[in-house]
Parts: C-alpha cells; sequence; structure tokens
C-alpha cells in the first residue's frame, strides 16, 4: 500500500458509517417482535448502505494504489463502473515502478490520452481489441490486446482467464490490474499476486 494514503480519515468514516448501519440492523431485529410490522423496506436500505460503505472503501484502495502513477484516476473508476454496469469484460493493466515490456506479449501500439469513451471502447464485445488487456502509462493507453502471463497457482477453477491472467501479472511484477467480469459484471483488481472483489459506485 502506498505510504502517503490516510488510513485514519478512512477507518473513522467506515467506523461512523458501520455504527449507523448496526444501529439501523438493531431497529430492524427490534422491528420483528411487532406481528403488524412489514421489514422488507429496511432490508433494503440495509443492503444499499452497505453497499455503499463498499463503494467508499474500494474507491479509496483504488485512489492510493494508482493516483501516483496516473491523473486519470476518475476516468478509469468511471469506465469500470459502465464496464461493470454493462457486463463488458475488461481487463486493464495499470503500470507502476516495475518495467512489464518482458512480461507482456504485446498488442496493438494506441499512445493516446486516456479517456473514458476510448477505454470503453477498447472492450466493446466483438471488437477486434476486446479480448485483451490495455496497458495504461502515466496517462495515456500505451496499447490494447496484450497477452499477460497466467498464474499457475490457481485453485479455484472458477476464475476465468482474466483472472488468472491479473495474478499473473501481479505475481511477478507490482503492476495493478483491474478485471471486470463479463459473466457476472463484478469487478476485481489483483496487486501482488492477490485478488480483491470491490463494488463499483453506483451511478444513482
Amino acid at each position: 500500500m502506498e505510504k502517503d494514503c490516510d488510513f485514519s480519515s478512512l477507518k473513522l468514516e467506515l467506523k461512523e458509517k458501520i455504527q449507523t448501519l448496526i444501529g439501523k440492523m438493531q431497529q430492524t431485529l427490534n422491528g420483528l417482535d411487532e406481528e403488524e410490522t412489514c421489514i422488507l423496506n429496511e432490508f433494503g436500505q440495509i443492503g444499499g448502505e452497505i453497499n455503499r460503505i463498499e463503494s467508499l472503501a474500494a474507491s479509496f484502495y483504488l485512489k492510493c494504489y494508482i493516483s501516483s502513477y496516473t491523473d486519470k484516476y476518475s476516468e478509469i473508476s468511471y469506465s469500470v463502473r459502465n464496464l461493470s454496469q454493462r457486463r463488458h469484460g475488461a481487463l486493464i493493466v495499470i503500470q507502476r515502478e516495475d518495467a512489464l515490456e518482458r512480461l507482456i506479449t504485446p498488442g496493438v501500439s494506441i499512445d493516446a490520452n486516456l479517456t473514458c469513451s476510448l477505454l470503453e471502447s477498447v472492450f466493446v464485445p466483438g471488437g477486434p481489441l476486446h479480448d485483451g488487456a490495455v496497458l495504461v502509462q502515466g496517462n495515456k493507453i500505451a496499447s490494447a490486446a496484450n497477452v499477460l502471463p497466467l498464474t499457475n497457482l490457481v485453485t479455484d477453477r472458477k476464475l476465468g482467464t482474466r483472472h488468472r491472467a491479473a495474478l499473473g501479472l501481479t505475481e511477478r511484477s507490482d503492476a495493478f490490474v483491474i478485471v471486470v467480469s463479463e459473466e457476472t459484471g463484478k469487478a476485481s483488481f489483483s496487486i501482488e499476486g492477490n485478488m480483491y472483489a470491490f463494488a463499483t459506485e453506483s451511478s444513482d
């Protein structure tokens, strides 16, 4: 984790939100003692608050990991949310300190400023570039349709090729890799050979 990230402020905000959530859950629990009370709305509110807390934590960690290496953090985050909602599979590599040329089989050079529309267009299903990985270097999309090394350590057979590729690269470098599953739309990120699921911020 980046040394300049202020974990204390995040932890304080998360504690406050979790305490509020616990209070809401206690009220819902108490409502079960009242025979005429329907608590379905309360369950919906609790679920929504859990998603918001997860999104807050995910946003913080993503920013900590990549904001020192690209100014396009917001564009990447927004694009991942859109790709996730559309269930467009994606594999996005953000280069950090380590050079990646020796690890990545190069695809198609793009060398263009990173924008939401450009990043999302790469992963349109059926397009010529959507199956490979996008490589982000600084504020640019350096290339697309890159092939990453696969991990040999995965025991979970449910992990697809994109997830295995993300793990494979982060086992061998300090790269930060974001994956969007085309089957579920769920987003994950990999760093240091570990995979973490995270909720993308809602557009509501």
